[in-house]
């Protein structure tokens, strides 16, 4: 069975992906596969804030637990997806990227990365 950093690394590894990074609850970089140019430490801080946020907004709507959040800008895509308790995975891909598998994929294979944290 694929550790944590073989996932983080074939995430890596598809076409379009930018940046993979695991997010601690307090905003660390857990485990990351990042292109030159992406500072970690930054994206990871702020990954926690928004998902605290986007809990924030869930809860005044009544909304259950933060499953997926995705971000497009006009030259990149952000998904942050729940992974654990209280982890995030951030994934940044260039614009025009399908990101449809990949949310499929984290979706379906969510509880096994959950496991791995």
């Amino acid at each position: 069975m694929p550790g944590l950093h073989d996932v983080v690394q074939g995430l890596a590894a598809r076409e379009g992906v930018e940046a993979v990074i695991v997010v601690s609850p307090d905003g660390l970089p857990i485990d990351q596969a990042v292109k030159q140019g992406v500072d970690a430490e930054a994206v990871a801080a702020l990954t926690a804030t928004v998902a605290q946020g986007a809990r924030g907004l869930g809860h005044v709507v009544e909304c259950r637990s933060l499953a997926t959040g995705v971000l497009e800008f006009d030259n990149r895509n952000v998904v942050f997806s729940s992974v654990g308790d209280d982890n995030f995975l951030f994934v940044l891909t260039a614009a025009g990227t399908n990101i449809g598998h990949l949310l499929y994929d984290l979706r379906r294979h969510g509880p096994a990365l959950r496991s791995l944290l």
